[in-house]
């Protein structure tokens, strides 16, 4: 299984900068993200962003469902997977706590794939294995600000997943640098959702903006 880039964003200029690059195959959201960009919840607006992701070539899209409620949750993600279309496969995000999983078992039950979020410790990779979850989505730099080691957290749940032979994927979030993807891959882990700013620096390579900028000099 190779390298798969999403992009962490509900910023739609940041979509129309980085997909074309092709790098991507998946948008990852959340209610946060929204905010941040001053899009709303609405399914009138989420239907507007399929389309868009759609035009950009983008495969899979991650989008969090919301409720106090397993039962509020699970309405709303039967809602946000209504979405998808025949290119585009619409993931729905659920924070890994009681609730959540409780929504998460009815919905995978129902063939909608779940990625589950809010990952903070290796344990709750046993979670995700044992509902048969898509994804759990980890949060690197928020588990260092929490004072534990990240990537050891991560490369155990990689573990765990591997070996119980889960098909359920480790999707890497809050990255605060392009070292730490690096670092992953080297150990397996081959799924990493990167802000703007990431994507950019994955291009900030000195000697190659010279040589390219000498090749141009030298075809003239």
């Amino acid at each position: 299984m190779g390298l798969k880039l999403f992009l962490d964003s509900a910023d739609r200029t940041a979509w129309a900068e980085c997909l074309p690059l092709g790098l991507f195959s998946g948008i990852t959201t959340n209610p946060s993200l929204l905010k941040a960009s001053k899009e709303s919840s609405e399914i009138i607006n989420f239907r507007r962003f399929v389309k868009e992701a759609e035009q950009l070539g983008i495969k899979e899209l991650h989008i969090q469902a919301w409720g106090e409620t397993a039962t509020k949750i699970i309405d709303c993600g039967f809602a946000l997977a209504q979405l998808a279309t025949p290119s585009i496969k619409v993931f729905i995000k659920i924070p890994i706590t009681k609730n959540g999983t409780k929504a998460a078992k009815i919905l995978i039950a129902s063939n909608i794939a779940v990625t589950l979020t809010a990952c903070f410790e290796a344990e709750q990779a046993l979670i995700a294995s044992a509902l048969g979850a898509s994804y759990i989505a980890a949060y690197l730099g928020r588990i260092n600000d929490h004072g534990k080691d990240g990537e050891k957290e991560l490369i155990s749940m990689q573990k765990i997943l591997k070996e119980s032979e889960s098909n359920c994927q480790l999707l890497v979030a809050s990255i605060r640098n392009k070292s730490e993807i690096t670092r992953l891959s080297h150990q397996g882990i081959n799924n990493f959702t990167i802000r703007k700013e990431i994507a950019q620096d994955l291009f900030n390579v000195k000697a190659t903006i010279e040589a390219a900028d000498l090749f141009e000099k030298d075809a003239l």
